[in-house]
């Protein structure tokens, strides 16, 4: 205790310059040493602005009012703070982007301000640690993040920067004329029924239709790339060889250009491409030419999807079937579009429906074409359209949240549409909703199943549940379903993984992985692309990877070893969409940009 007249002592300031220098060194040292390590980072950024409070209030030496004041001051100004972030920073990380961001800057702030001023009396010394507080939780009103990568890699911007989207509304003579206004199919929009306790679907009445225009004939050759992941759903690219010294023959730009948010893909079928994009308040399905990338026909819908994480747009990726464009937007909207001019031929929304409620990150599955029926997963709610007039058919019972695509499978001789939800997989029959078979295992599945050759499934349903062969089949007692293994070797998020000769080849995080199916081990990991995505030349043991930062590369798809061929910068900025390659032309985009590149066949 102090006498009278004794001399108090002077802040004990080196824990909280340890703590902040240690602080510094997670945020900004470990991300770039090790990449994958960057939610530790932010956690760690946290867990050292929480200890920074902690020296403050009890080691620091400060008067007690000091001590109580600046903690309650700096939570009054967060508190203060969040009501004028921008709606990226207050929704981001599902509401916790906010705190990850500020604790950090304003702990490092604020010891600083301590270490600066440490010889200033006490007034201006107290009144430079308020005012500095102040700033910098006022801070966080003057920035917008425009998403983060799968390893939480932040893009920060001014709050007063232009967005690529709204740079892209600004530019005059980019935009695809409209489709011809055709009447819109008048088909009852009745609501489903409560889903059943049984695992029956939902038998529906047959809906009220106009006369609704005859599909087009099919040309004399069938789409080239039908849609999501290629004609099976499984990226791999058959009958293509290409010439892999990219130092000799490098991928040559066709064209690029500017594109809406969103992380579709593409469809391709001649001459045309088409995938979804966001266009200030309107979700677009766009037609551009394959040659040129020309804009042809735009459908526009007045909806919007946003989340903080992923950005605005749509989520899904057209598919075509029999001169008809079908799509699902990250809303619920379903379409079926004419492929030549983009004119509506029906509309539903599956979301009002089936009372699927909007997950997290929108409506993200891709419509599969089964027959004469169209495939939609609202979540996890399998809902099947007629594919020419778009009457609901059948409606299977809700399953939980599903990020995931139906994917049309042959088992056993039988033909059924699998689904991963958020309860497991499931099995349908495509023709009328019949449950077959299910397999519980929970989580949030967001990847493809995908098929080995003798007919078992592969699923992963989380960014740690590793992938898991099952073996499904049918006996006079009905289907059964084997678990043979479950493999931590390959722990794919929302990047799908490729099956060849025996292998399953795909990403372990943000490094690409390759497992045995005989058993699940792994062969080999190697090579850092972030959580990208890739196809497989199938006739060449190629993977074709298109990096999450945009960046292109070739890698063997061997079990032997990792051997990365090449490489090639494609595109700029966060890269999520699935890569596309018909023919020799391979086809990338993002959230802000796309481009066409011709690849040199091998050979020639």
């Amino acid at each position: 205790m102090l006498t009278p007249g004794s001399t108090r002592k002077p802040l004990r300031l080196w824990p909280g310059g340890v703590l902040a220098i240690l602080l510094c060194l997670l945020k900004f040292v470990v991300p770039v040493v090790l990449p994958d390590a960057q939610l530790y980072s932010v956690l760690g950024g946290v867990a050292c602005g929480a200890a920074i409070g902690l020296w403050w209030l009890l080691l620091s030496r400060a008067r007690w009012f000091e001590r109580l004041g600046a903690i309650v001051l700096a939570v009054l100004g967060l508190y203060a703070a969040r009501l004028i972030i921008d709606v990226s920073i207050a929704t981001g990380a599902m509401g916790y982007l906010f705190p990850f961001l500020a604790i950090p800057i304003v702990s490092v702030a604020f010891v600083a301000s301590a270490v600066v001023t440490r010889r200033l009396a006490a007034g201006p010394r107290r009144a430079a640690m308020a005012a500095t507080i102040l700033a910098a939780c006022g801070s966080m009103a003057l920035v917008r993040t425009g998403g983060f990568t799968a390893s939480f890699q932040n893009d920060i911007h001014f709050r007063w920067a232009k967005t690529p989207e709204e740079r892209l509304m600004a530019q005059a003579g980019i935009e695809p004329p409209a489709p011809p206004t055709v009447p819109v199919s008048a088909v009852a929009h009745e609501k489903l029924p409560a889903t059943p306790p049984a695992e029956e679907p939902v038998k529906l009445p047959a809906p009220r239709v106009k006369s609704v225009p005859v599909a087009p004939a099919n040309t004399a050759t069938g789409p080239d790339w039908p849609g999501f992941r290629g004609p099976h759903r499984d990226s791999v690219v058959p009958g293509v060889r290409i010439n892999t010294n990219w130092g000799a023959s490098p991928p040559a730009q066709i064209w690029r250009r500017p594109v809406g948010p969103g992380w579709s893909s593409f469809a391709v079928h001649g001459d045309l491409i088409y995938t979804q994009e966001q266009r200030g308040p309107d979700e677009v399905v766009a037609c551009y030419q394959l040659t040129t990338g020309k804009p042809l026909w735009a459908h526009r819908d007045a909806a919007r999807f946003y989340e903080s994480n992923g950005g605005p747009g749509p989520r899904g990726t057209p598919a075509l079937s029999n001169g008809r464009v079908y799509t699902f937007g990250a809303t619920g909207i379903v379409n079926a579009l004419d492929a030549g001019n983009g004119a509506v031929v029906w509309s539903r929304n599956a979301a009002s429906e089936t009372g699927a409620k909007t997950p997290d990150w929108g409506f993200a599955s891709s419509p599969l074409v089964v027959d004469d029926l169209v495939l939609i997963a609202a979540s996890g709610d399998l809902i099947a359209y007629d594919r020419d007039t778009g009457a609901r058919r059948w409606a299977a019972p809700a399953r939980g949240v599903s990020y995931s695509s139906p994917h049309l499978a042959t088992i056993g001789g039988v033909a059924q549409a699998l689904l991963l939800s958020s309860v497991g997989l499931a099995s349908f029959a495509p023709a009328d909703g019949t449950l077959l078979w299910e397999h519980q295992w929970k989580g949030y599945p967001i990847v493809q199943p995908n098929l080995t050759a003798d007919g078992d499934v592969l699923i992963s349903v989380t960014d740690s549940s590793g992938t898991r062969r099952l073996a499904p089949a049918q006996g006079a007692g009905g289907w059964t379903v084997e678990e043979r293994w479950t493999s931590n070797g390959l722990k794919p998020y929302f990047n799908d993984f490729v099956v060849h000769r025996g292998y399953a080849f795909g990403f372990d995080g943000s490094i690409l992985s390759c497992i045995d199916l005989a058993d699940g081990k792994r062969k080999w990991k190697g090579g850092r692309y972030g959580n990208g995505q890739l196809v497989l030349l199938a006739d060449q043991d190629v993977l074709l990877v298109l990096s999450e930062l945009g960046e292109l590369a070739l890698v063997g798809a061997t079990p032997d070893q990792f051997t990365e061929l090449a490489r090639f910068p494609a595109l700029e900025g966060k890269t999520w969409n699935h890569p596309v390659l018909a023919g020799d032309v391979l086809l990338v985009r993002n959230g802000e940009e796309m481009a066409a590149f011709r690849l040199a066949l091998a050979g020639r």
